[in-house]
């Protein structure tokens, strides 16, 4: 019946894509060639080593990201709660209205 094609190269291209790429050896600076020169040479600022996470958080900043989730949690609870609440009273209501008429409609028959 129904069978999945699974697409298949018939001739890989042979390039292969690393997964990981690494970051390119740092350019060779160049050295001033003596030191009474009159040259207006400049040393290029090293570049800044980024160690650990960027973002990092005080204990009190952890506590007040988790109370904050902890009631984004509660606030979005309450109101899935609430919603199917009125869905089940709504429900609930037109079901009586239902047997009300139903009841009514049916009382001149037997009479």
């Amino acid at each position: 019946m129904i069978r999945p094609r699974i697409p298949v190269n018939p001739l890989p291209t042979g390039i292969a894509t690393p997964l990981i790429t690494t970051a390119p050896a740092p350019a060779p600076v160049e050295q001033h060639h003596a030191a009474a020169c009159a040259c207006q040479h400049t040393t290029p600022a090293p570049a800044p080593v980024a160690s650990g996470p960027a973002v990092r958080l005080s204990p009190a900043g952890v506590l007040a990201v988790v109370g904050g989730g902890a009631a984004v949690v509660l606030v979005v609870g309450a109101v899935l709660v609430s919603m199917l609440l009125a869905v089940a009273v709504t429900g609930a209501s037109v079901a009586v209205c239902a047997v009300v008429l139903r009841s009514l409609l049916n009382d001149p028959r037997k009479r």
